[in-house]
C-alpha cells in the first residue's frame, strides 16, 4: 500500500475547517482528555490508524503507547499535517501521516489492530459506511474506536441568548452541510446499521470553568464565529449575518470573562470488536 497527499478525495464538508481558532482548540486534545475509554486496551506493538487527526495531538500520544507497532494518521486535509508531523518528530515517534478519506482509506484488509476515530462522524454524510470502512481495514479481534460530542447536550451557564442563537446556527449549519451535529447519541445506531455487533457504548464529558479554560474555549469561539469555515458557510448559505455573528463572538467572550462561567459537553463512545 502506497499512501501519497493526493491519494484520497474529500467528499464531506467540515464544517469548523482549519483556521487557527479552530486549531487552538484540537490542540487542547489528548489521548488522556479524549480518548481514555480506548487507553485500557491499548499495549505496545499495535498497529493504529487514526481517522481524522488534524494537528496530530491525540495520534503522538495514542502512537507513545503502542510503540513501536506501526501508526498511520489520515486527515481529510493537508492543512494540519506539517504542524502534525512536527509535533511527531518533536516527541520522536515515526507517525505517517496523509490526506485521506474516512469512507475511501486505501488501506488493505485487516491492516491494523486499532483504529480511532475522535469528533469524524459527525461531520460525514455516510458515518454507516465510514464504521463500515473502518471495520474493514481493522484486523479481527482489533478495536475500532469512534468518539463524537452530542451538541444538544451542550449547556452553560450564565444564560446568554447569544449563545442560544449559536448553538441553534450550529445545528444549521452543520445539517445544511449534511452533517449530525447530535452524533453522540447515534453511535450505536450507526455501528449496528454498518453490521457490527460486538459493540460497548460509553459516555465521557468536557467542562470547561477555570478561568483559563474560559479564556481559551471562549476566545477560540468567539475567533470560529467571525473568521473560519462555520462562519464563511454561515455567511454563504444565508443561515447569518455579519453582524449576527459578530453578536455570537460577543457572547463567547462575556461568557469567558463571566466568573462564574461554566459549560459541558457530553460524548458518546463505542468500542467495537472487529
Amino acid at each position: 500500500m502506497r499512501w501519497e497527499e493526493g491519494d484520497a478525495r474529500p467528499v464531506d464538508t467540515y464544517t469548523h475547517g482549519h483556521a487557527e481558532p479552530v486549531l487552538r482548540s484540537h490542540r487542547w486534545r489528548t489521548a488522556e482528555n479524549s480518548a481514555a475509554y480506548l487507553l485500557p486496551h491499548l499495549r505496545p506493538g499495535l498497529d493504529l490508524l487514526d481517522v481524522g487527526c488534524g494537528p496530530g495531538t491525540i495520534t503522538v500520544d495514542l502512537a507513545g503507547r503502542v510503540a513501536p507497532g506501526r501508526v498511520l494518521a489520515v486527515d481529510v486535509s493537508p492543512d494540519p499535517l506539517d504542524e502534525a508531523r512536527a509535533l511527531a518528530v518533536e516527541r520522536g515517534l515515526p507517525v505517517r501521516f496523509a490526506v485521506g478519506d474516512a469512507c475511501a482509506l486505501g488501506a488493505a484488509d485487516d491492516s491494523f489492530d486499532v483504529v480511532h476515530a475522535h469528533q469524524v462522524l459527525q461531520h460525514l454524510t455516510d458515518p454507516v459506511a465510514a464504521l463500515r470502512e473502518m471495520a474493514r481495514v481493522c484486523r479481527p479481534g482489533g478495536l475500532v474506536a469512534v468518539r463524537d460530542v452530542d451538541y444538544a447536550t451542550v449547556t452553560w451557564a450564565p444564560a446568554d441568548v447569544g449563545l442560544d442563537r449559536w448553538l441553534d446556527l450550529y445545528h444549521r449549519v452543520a445539517r445544511r452541510n449534511g452533517a449530525e451535529p447530535d452524533a453522540g447519541r447515534r453511535l450505536l445506531g450507526w455501528a449496528h446499521a454498518a453490521g457490527l455487533r460486538d459493540v460497548t457504548a460509553s459516555a465521557s464529558a468536557w467542562c470547561h470553568a477555570s478561568p483559563a479554560e474560559r479564556e481559551w474555549w471562549g476566545t477560540s469561539w468567539a475567533g470560529r464565529a467571525t473568521a473560519s469555515a462555520f462562519a464563511e458557510q454561515a455567511l454563504a448559505s444565508g443561515l447569518a449575518t455579519t453582524a449576527e455573528l459578530a453578536e455570537v463572538a460577543a457572547a463567547w467572550r462575556r461568557w469567558a470573562a463571566a466568573d462564574d462561567g461554566w459549560l459541558g459537553m457530553l460524548h458518546g463512545e463505542l468500542l467495537v470488536r472487529v
